[in-house]
């Protein structure tokens, strides 16, 4: 052995200045590059070139999708594709999966360390990755093809290609095992290794790679459809290359970044400096864990700059981890869409403007062996949420970005992985199938607009939900409905988007059982949170209703409608674990809508009559939650809208114990005010209620936070979309917790949140 093999600490990836990676990289390895001065490019030459580049990594995706046979890449679009300069930073990215482009930069970086001497990195070659720890995907089964450029003997870029893959081995189907103790409990992790060699695909490597999985064509097919995704892109940037010359095309790629970031640094000026503060929860930790986990960010803004702090979050355990990569994806799959979404998405430039301050051996930076398979949409998905909580928050503040913030969408992804044996047909083949229709998930609501229902993924924009029928002849599933849910998106002055629920059982002529592993948060603590007041969106709820009545439809003369018709025996999944559906059961899946923005007794009372015509809202929780009460007709009763809203306020009044309302709702003239959200502004030092004029507190360091009146109710009274027994998930105390104005009893802040939850401490320092 002429070199030493490199232990767990060395298999993890961290940004590093540009100086420090070039002497890191083997003299062997040349780069193009071009020094500052080669910077300048005409703005028609500068143009064409970047939508060229655009374009080609649009085609990168037609290629993949029209080559993959798997329905997660051909159906619901969970993949990306990337154009690199020679050190990893991105200068295009597709729309897909964000968080799969989150840190591909990471990963390059990697191999460029430790690849460029041995066994080198040359023309023609191509490497296979799937290791969180380094970066490219978020868990193992995110697996990525990095394909570097060559011009004239030298590194001119990298072209990445990234999907979801269904099963990459580990002890259960579909390789997410609810009970791994650490990482070799799960599928392995790979570092980066020469899958290409002067263009000619290693069998060796490539036999290894589709050995380990339970779906050896899928995952074949799909290392073949990357592999043509990035031979196509290269082709083309060296034709680009070709006709405008290598400098130019650089000093494009270069320029792209530059500009994203000089524009997003631009938008941060005009923004308050101040620290905005967010905690969120993560559920049982894996098969039998009955507790909550917290995730804790502080988000400082100064100047141009974001600094994003997880100190203090939970330390590592069980399976909810993920490492270092996968939270910086997080972080930039919030932000693309939330604070870039008027920047062109060159992610390299983008990705300066932010700091990561984070514990080691936490759920936000796990550490080798830790188990990781639910990285995505456990930890990282869940800091994202709290990244979006307090940007919202920052952009709230300021007049001219109102119109950006967004409630949190749909929280998380509600995993449910069905595998067995196919025989319809007389065949015997094995499947696995995660049911991807939990990709039509509800938006958050917006200040001036409600959330967009099934829209889909805030963290996917290309993201779509399965055709039923496509489902049905992949797999021995039979779909009883798939449909939006009445109630499901979070109450507010705006509503949230709806979330659906589908329902399936097996295909009349399967036989035997099916396993199920289960995984989604947001059951208890809600990830899908509402801001200014607004309600969160729904639980997550997944069922198996055990010996329903026509199992399989046989002999039925009409199709549930719901659960209610099913009969049998309700079976409440866990947040993480393992179960079973057999011939005589059903399986009921219920994902989360958006948040809500704004308390909803303060929503316009014929768009809440709408929502009742429209069955996005029940008349039981108009007038519950709402407040607004519909004749039979489904017109608003006028009069008994105005005494229900007065009497649910008393009921806060009561619950808080505040003794009488002291002001009364209107449009108080604030117009040497500052407004802070939809319900606070600011007077001098003050923080006063917009819609009465009450003087709550100082603003200094959030002071005025401990004056507002204080409710804790049983979490069902946030509204019937809320899971009524949290007990079935965990031990700690839950309830649902309102700040309230003092004067009229306006929600400032609502939350589904175990007992203790802290107050929200944002420190305003750039109001005074």
């Amino acid at each position: 052995m002429t070199s030493r093999i490199p232990g767990a600490d060395e298999f993890t990836s961290r940004p590093m200045p540009r100086e420090e990676l070039l002497r890191q990289i083997s003299p062997s390895l040349a780069l193009h590059q071009i020094g500052d001065d080669q910077d300048q490019v005409d703005a028609l030459t500068y143009e064409v070139v970047r939508h060229r580049l655009w374009a080609i990594t649009q085609e990168m995706g037609e290629t993949l999708r029209r080559m993959s046979g798997s329905h997660v890449v051909t159906e619901s679009n969970d993949f990306n594709f990337s154009i690199c300069d020679e050190l990893g930073e991105q200068v295009q990215v597709g729309t897909y999966n964000i968080g799969l482009i989150g840190s591909m930069d990471l990963a390059i970086t990697w191999t460029l360390r430790h690849r460029s001497d041995n066994p080198g990195i040359a023309e023609g070659d191509m490497f296979l990755c799937n290791d969180p720890w380094i970066g490219g995907g978020l868990h193992q089964n995110d697996a990525a093809v990095l394909a570097p450029i060559f011009h004239d003997g030298k590194l001119f870029g990298w072209t990445t290609a990234i999907a979801h893959q269904v099963d990459l081995g580990g002890p259960r189907p579909g390789s997410f095992s609810p009970s791994a103790q650490d990482v070799f409990g799960e599928a392995v992790p790979t570092p980066p290794m020469k899958v290409v060699r002067d263009g000619v695909l290693q069998r060796d490597i490539a036999d290894a790679w589709v050995r380990r999985s339970r779906l050896p064509h899928l995952v074949g097919l799909d290392l073949r459809a990357k592999i043509a995704a990035n031979k196509n892109a290269g082709e083309q940037v060296l034709r680009l290359i070709t006709k405008y010359g290598a400098d130019t095309v650089k000093a494009v790629m270069r320029r792209m970044m530059n500009d994203a970031e000089s524009r997003l640094r631009a938008k941060l000026a005009n923004l308050p400096d101040g620290t905005w503060t967010a905690v969120g929860y993560q559920e049982q930790s894996g098969t039998g864990d009955r507790n909550l986990h917290a995730i804790k960010v502080a988000m400082t803004k100064e100047a141009d700059e974001l600094v994003f702090d997880f100190r203090g979050t939970t330390g590592q355990t069980g399976i909810i981890n993920c490492p270092y990569p996968g939270l910086r994806a997080g972080i930039v799959f919030t932000m693309l869409p939330l604070l870039a979404g008027d920047i062109p998405w060159a992610a390299g430039g983008l990705m300066r403007c932010f700091e990561i301050i984070t514990d080691e051996d936490t759920i936000t930076n796990a550490s080798f062996p830790a188990a990781v398979g639910k990285g995505p949409f456990g930890p990282a998905w869940g800091a994202g949420n709290l990244v979006a909580e307090v940007l919202a928050r920052l952009l709230d503040a300021e007049p001219e970005h109102r119109a950006d913030v967004q409630s949190i969408c749909n929280g998380t992804t509600d995993l449910c992985v069905v595998s067995g044996v196919d025989v319809r047909g007389g065949a015997s083949k094995r499947f696995v199938s995660p049911i991807f229709d939990v990709m039509a998930g509800g938006y958050g609501a917006q200040v001036h607009h409600d959330g967009v229902d099934t829209g889909g993924r805030l963290i996917i924009p290309s993201a779509r939900a399965p055709d039923v029928e496509m489902t049905e002849y992949l797999y021995p599933l039979l779909a009883l409905w798939r449909r939006e849910q009445t109630d499901s998106g979070g109450p507010g002055r705006q509503r949230g988007g709806m979330s659906g629920s589908v329902c399936y059982v097996q295909h009349p002529d399967q036989s035997g059982r099916m396993s199920l592993v289960v995984s989604g948060n947001g059951k208890v603590a809600n990830q899908n949170v509402g801001l200014a007041g607004g309600y969160p969106g729904n639980s997550q709820l997944d069922l198996v209703v055990r010996g329903i009545d026509g199992p399989q439809l046989a002999g039925v003369t009409s199709i549930p409608a719901g659960l209610d018709d099913l009969g049998g025996q309700v079976e409440v999944l866990p947040a993480e674990g393992e179960s079973d559906l057999g011939p005589g059961d059903a399986l009921y899946l219920h994902w989360q809508a958006g948040g809500g923005y704004g308390d909803p007794l303060l929503r316009e009372e014929d768009s809440v009559g709408e929502d009742v015509r429209q069955a996005r809202v029940s008349a039981g929780a108009a007038r519950d939650v709402y407040g607004v009460v519909l004749h039979e007709d489904g017109e608003v009763d006028a009069a008994a809208t105005v005494a229900t809203r007065a009497t649910l306020r008393q009921r806060r009044a009561t619950d808080a114990g505040v003794t009488g309302l002291t002001g009364e709702v209107t449009s108080a003239d604030l117009s040497e005010a500052r407004r802070l959200d939809d319900n606070l502004a600011v007077v001098g030092s003050t923080v006063v209620c917009v819609h009465c004029s009450t003087r709550i507190g100082p603003l200094e360091g959030g002071a005025f936070v401990h004056d507002l009146a204080r409710r804790e109710t049983a979490p069902t009274e946030a509204g019937p979309h809320i899971w009524h027994d949290p007990s079935e998930y965990v031990d700690a105390e839950i309830v649902f917790r309102q700040l309230l104005c003092p004067g009229c009893l306006t929600a400032v802040n609502s939350r589904v949140v175990p007992v203790g939850h802290p107050l929200p401490h944002d420190d305003y320092r750039a109001w005074n």
